[in-house]
């Protein structure tokens, strides 16, 4: 029994190890502000609490069918990688480019106020919280809960879902705490961030493609004629 409770420890220990890492918190916090200009706190950490929970569905998803869905879809790793990119380019363009005053509500109370842009699963939980990154991760720790000895596949998989939802929790603690942010940026501040954040967001979703088409033009498969 000691030994059981060992391994469903290091199997959760192994996957917040792996998964921390690459979902990366702490790149959200800095880009949060600029994304969340337009929401009140309240409004803000309801987005939060909402992208960590998407965050968890999303991975577990992909870890209990990852393999299926990619395959049945015919969707490779460096093809997630490209579409991440250019989800986050778009929302970089957006930030950067965006009208002064745009993400404020009108102080005329006869217009009715335009809804707001719900950014809890794009781009929060997906690709910056659960990107193809953390997708990657998880259907290869699907592939091995099925190679390894110690645990049935069931508490396996149970295993590597807590240590997902820990990770979004982790994930949860982190962007709430960057609330603290906006107590100081101010009005003008937030402007400037969400501006140079914009600019920050688009470089990382070219990388992304760059990673993505770098990843496809080194697999044997894209090259028939090679084969």
């Amino acid at each position: 029994m000691q030994n059981i409770f060992f391994e469903i420890f290091m199997t959760v220990l192994a996957t917040i190890s792996a998964l921390l890492p690459i979902a990366n918190p702490l790149m959200t916090v800095v880009i949060l502000p600029g994304m969340a200009a337009h929401l009140s706190e309240s409004e803000r950490n309801a987005q939060v609490k909402r992208a960590c929970i998407y965050m968890a569905g999303i991975l577990v998803t992909f870890l209990l069918a990852g393999a299926l869905i990619m395959d049945f879809f015919n969707i490779s790793i460096p093809g997630l990688r490209i579409s991440g990119g250019l989800i986050i380019s778009y929302f970089g363009f957006d930030m950067l480019f965006a009208e002064p005053g745009a993400n404020h509500a009108s102080d005329e109370p006869h217009q009715p106020e335009k809804p707001k842009r719900d950014i809890s699963f794009t781009p929060l939980a997906m690709p910056s919280l659960s990107g193809p990154g953390s997708i990657a991760v998880v259907i290869s720790m699907s592939t091995g809960v099925h190679s390894q000895t110690a645990l049935p596949v069931w508490l396996g998989y149970v295993s590597v879902i807590i240590g997902i939802a820990l990770v979004a929790y982790i994930a949860w603690l982190t962007l709430r705490a960057s609330t603290r942010l906006y107590r100081f940026l101010g009005d003008d501040g937030i402007n400037a961030i969400s501006r140079i954040m914009g600019f920050l967001l688009i470089c990382i979703g070219i990388q992304f493609v760059i990673n993505g088409i770098g990843n496809l033009l080194h697999d044997p498969a894209f090259w028939p004629m090679a084969q």
